[in-house]
């Protein structure tokens, strides 16, 4: 720790706020709020910490810290401060996703449309949705059910929803206020969850629909009744007292955190959210930040939060507006308990799918070398080569360790001793410089290397590394078809084609390898190429760096008219006259200037 720390951790007070993490660029990279800023920041700097948190205070050269009059403030600084800042350690707060809600548009002919924000427009929001899939389903029902206006903007003349009932055309008819106030009150009722009442509606008008011989109307209505059932079966009632609620629950593991809100509305559970993702802080802090950052971005607040026990909650009741309660007993607590337990499978199942990616990454690994006819290629190499008409030409290894990239291991080349487009040469260089320095320094070897390229790279790498080092590691190419894709595995000296299915783990790996090093190699091939075209001849100067040379050229605006000057303009910018002599006598080749000039 460093001394500016140390007298900056002794002068923090008692007293709520937030702090602001800084590292040696002076970029902040984490955010966090606190009841007594001492305690919370000096604990980031005394004791143990697990590997990601260590990696955050790893990083930490400089903090900074505002005081708040109450926790309720510290929590809506966090959320602004997040906001501007976007810090690299708040991940699970930087997501801006937001839910669908339906929304009934207060105009003089009202519509329904699904959106994602939520305004004080004076329009009727009903939600949230846990996705647009089920926004846009119940809409479409609504849709057919009630002749609210489809168009965004009032054509001149009716359309066909008017002809099929689903429209009450006002581009064209007069409709009265109390029309409009009917229909709304209908549509709010439906999505607050008293859709049996609009069932049974529908029911009386199918049975008198087929009374009269009118079964086609009869068919229409039972179709939306099927429509209607087949929304409200997908809403678990939980509740008798319809109020609007959230409930939340969150589980941590390994880092990691997964936090899940059950949305309850007039009684039903409408849907339900996850979301999971490493954190940094302290568990039920974030939990909390995470929360008010949910509300804090236009989500509409219910009237009661309910809350697992662990979570402190200081200042988000009074912030919010809403019931903040933290249930002991009894279907609250219940439904809190089940959110936690969802939170918890959500994320074991995480990790279960992670660690059988892995175990399969593996088993490609084992299956590759069988292939091969050799024992676990733990460590493999691969290198391709990059140029253009054989300017510029760089080659690039990456490092794959048990199937995964380890890009602390990667290696860039430009090719020294190869003129011209010889892909086969600067295959041998590169191999002969990799691979002479392992041994040198005796750095660990690979158990497999794997080069991009057919028949006539395979064997210059085997060329070298068995005739001039000595070295018999197993060599495989991989070629290419005529759309630049993975074709074919080669093996040996001389290589012969290996059969794999295009399907199989140990192609998409060789894939994966392939993608990679032609990557880094592309990569480090446009860099170079770019630094080459900003040469010029000022580079080739003594004494003239690249500062003084973008000076001179902005100066001039270029080397002709650099090259016309007089050694009295080259002072009126702060270069001396014996520099000015050897720029201008460099660029008119003419090393006698005279002394006048």
């Amino acid at each position: 720790m460093n001394a500016l720390l140390k007298e900056k951790l002794s002068l923090l007070p008692d007293k709520p706020g937030c702090y602001l993490m800084k590292n040696n660029e002076g970029t902040i990279i984490y955010v966090g709020k606190a009841k007594v800023l001492k305690n919370r920041v000096r604990s980031y700097f005394t004791g143990s910490h697990d590997g990601k948190t260590q990696r955050l205070v790893s990083e930490i050269v400089d903090f900074e810290y505002i005081v708040t009059s109450s926790p309720m403030e510290a929590l809506l600084l966090e959320c602004n401060l997040i906001k501007q800042h976007d810090p690299r350690y708040n991940v699970m707060l930087k997501d801006d996703k937001t839910y669908p809600y339906i929304k009934i548009t207060n105009e003089k002919h009202p519509r329904l449309e699904v959106t994602r924000r939520v305004l004080k427009d004076g329009a009727k929001y009903f939600g949230p949705y846990a996705n647009a899939g089920a926004a846009q389903q119940t809409k479409k029902l609504l849709d057919r059910l009630y002749p609210l206006r489809k168009c965004k903007n009032l054509p001149k003349n009716v359309c066909l929803y008017y002809h099929m009932g689903q429209c009450l055309a006002p581009c064209e008819l007069e409709v009265e206020q109390k029309d409009y106030t009917e229909i709304v009150d209908q549509i709010a009722r439906f999505l607050n969850g008293h859709q049996a009442e609009i069932k049974a509606t529908l029911e009386k008008q199918m049975a008198e629909a087929a009374e009269s011989l009118d079964f086609e109307r009869a068919k229409e209505l039972r179709d939306q009744i099927r429509d209607i059932e087949a929304v409200a079966q997908k809403q678990k009632v939980t509740f008798s007292d319809n109020i609007n609620r959230d409930a939340w629950g969150f589980y941590t593991d390994k880092g990691w955190m997964s936090i899940q809100v059950f949305h309850v509305r007039q009684g039903k559970l409408i849907e339900r959210n996850v979301a999971s993702f490493p954190y940094y802080g302290e568990e039920n802090e974030d939990f909390i930040s995470y929360v008010t950052q949910f509300y804090f971005r236009e989500h509409v607040r219910p009237k009661e939060v309910l809350l697992p026990k662990e979570a402190a909650s200081d200042g988000l009741e009074e912030w919010l507006g809403s019931k903040v309660i933290v249930p002991q007993r009894g279907s609250k607590k219940q439904l809190v308990d089940l959110a936690t337990e969802n939170a918890q499978i959500a994320l074991q199942e995480h990790f279960a799918l992670l660690s059988r990616d892995e175990a399969r990454t593996i088993q490609a690994v084992k299956n590759l070398g069988e292939i091969i006819g050799m024992g676990y290629p733990h460590r493999i190499e691969a290198f391709d080569n990059s140029n253009i008409q054989g300017i510029d030409a760089v080659s690039a290894m990456v490092v794959f360790r048990d199937g995964k990239p380890d890009k602390k291991e990667y290696r860039k080349y430009k090719i020294k001793t190869v003129e011209g487009p010889d892909d086969y040469g600067s295959m041998k260089e590169v191999i002969r410089r990799r691979y002479t320095r392992a041994l040198k320094e005796n750095l660990e070897l690979p158990d497999l290397i794997v080069i991009d390229g057919g028949k006539g790279q395979i064997s210059a790498a085997v060329d070298v590394l068995e005739n001039e080092l000595g070295l018999y590691i197993p060599v495989c190419g991989l070629a290419k078809d005529d759309r630049h894709r993975t074709a074919q595995l080669l093996v040996g000296d001389p290589p012969i084609p290996v059969v794999l299915k295009r399907d199989s783990n140990e192609f998409y790996l060789l894939q994966r390898i392939q993608d990679e090093v032609h990557r880094f190699a592309i990569t480090f091939h446009r860099n170079t190429r770019g630094k080459t075209f900003f040469h010029s001849e000022l580079d080739e100067i003594p004494g003239i760096g690249e500062k003084r040379k973008k000076h001179l050229l902005k100066h001039f605006g270029s080397v002709k008219k650099m090259r016309e000057a007089g050694v009295d303009e080259f002072r009126n910018i702060g270069i001396g006259d014996k520099l000015a002599r050897e720029i201008l006598g460099y660029l008119r080749k003419d090393k006698q200037l005279s002394e006048s000039d």
